[in-house]
């Protein structure tokens, strides 16, 4: 089987249009209905919307308190744009932070979660990005783990990674593959 894969020259949100077309290529090959998009805002959120029409979106926000106490960084105005078209917001524990990055803040140590994310983190942010969400909408029951999805991700801000994978549950973690990578900054 031979397959393309997009290399980007940069990371970051200057991909996103190219990457939700890749994407949204490679699904209706495939027959994909399901798919996953990391937004940290919503922009993302609003666009894969607009490109993803027939299928089944769920967005993955970061945890409320990601970067303050109580404050949720995906706004309102994306959230009622999101769902209002169909979509599904999802706001949960990071499956690689959580207990992890709280044992680092405290005690100024690295355990398992940091260590695999730092790790997913040698393929690129998004590769590491879409592996999470991925784990996050199956704990949540958003997806099946016996279907295949295509995640989407970035570097920051946008969209500049796109995978087609099978998900697992975090406590399932080595059950989830990668199947194809679409697109992905060349690093």
């Amino acid at each position: 089987m031979e397959l393309k894969t997009v290399y980007f020259e940069e990371p970051g949100s200057g991909n996103t249009e190219e990457t939700l077309s890749i994407a949204k290529e490679r699904a209706e090959a495939l027959g994909i209905k399901t798919i996953v998009v990391a937004s940290t805002v919503g922009d993302t959120a609003v666009r894969a919307m607009e490109v993803f029409k027939k299928s089944r979106v769920i967005v993955v926000t970061h945890v409320t308190g990601m970067r303050q106490p109580d404050t949720q960084e995906f706004t309102e105005e994306n959230r009622k744009i999101v769902e209002a078209k169909g979509g599904t917001v999802l706001t949960t524990t990071h499956s690689l932070g959580g207990l992890s990055r709280a044992m680092r803040n405290k005690y100024n140590m690295f355990v398992l979660g940091e260590v695999i994310a730092d790790t997913l983190r040698i393929f690129g942010q998004g590769i590491k990005v879409v592996c999470e969400i991925a784990m996050m909408a199956a704990d949540s029951g958003l997806v099946r783990t016996d279907e295949d999805i295509i995640a989407i991700a970035g570097s920051g801000r946008g969209a500049d990674t796109a995978v087609v994978m099978k998900p697992a549950n975090t406590h399932d973690f080595f059950d989830l593959k990668i199947k194809e990578i679409l697109c992905k900054p060349h690093l």
